[in-house]
């Protein structure tokens, strides 16, 4: 696939910059507004999708980027269960416990534990949607030659 004109690709590289920061802004602010880590994962997978889509498969190297988004993938699920299990070893007797100090109510950093939990999820669930979105790619590559 070589991709689209010219006018598509420049309005990609625009918009796709504020797609990730728009993701970006869902996730960190999740404990707070409606969203978090699921949501905002898939905001931001959107972003780089919409790229792939304005360059075409030719212009990117994919098959090296679906094996390091499944690492990625594998180490961000990684994290949050490490997350989990160290609660439980600071003498918490719950998983997944909110071990951190909490702030201010309405602040960014208000929550504890709760947004480290988010992030890592945005960052598994942006690199899960990517990897089948590769793999889905890189099958019709193949199928056409």
């Amino acid at each position: 696939m070589k991709g689209m004109s010219i006018i598509v690709k420049k309005v990609a590289q625009l918009i796709s910059g504020l797609i990730f920061l728009y993701g970006i802004y869902i996730i960190t602010h999740g404990h707070l507004t409606p969203g978090g880590g699921f949501a905002g994962g898939a905001i931001i997978a959107g972003a780089y999708i919409l790229n792939i889509l304005a360059f075409g498969s030719d212009a990117m190297n994919l098959k090296n980027k679906e094996q390091g988004s499944s690492l990625s993938e594998s180490l961000a699920i990684f994290i949050v269960l490490m997350l989990a299990v160290f609660a439980l070893f600071i003498g918490s007797k719950i998983f997944f416990a909110n071990y951190l100090p909490k702030g201010q109510l309405g602040e960014i950093i208000s929550a504890g534990a709760i947004p480290l939990y988010n992030i890592f999820i945005g960052i598994e669930v942006a690199a899960a949607i990517i990897t089948i979105f590769l793999a889905l790619v890189i099958f019709k590559e193949e199928v056409k030659k």
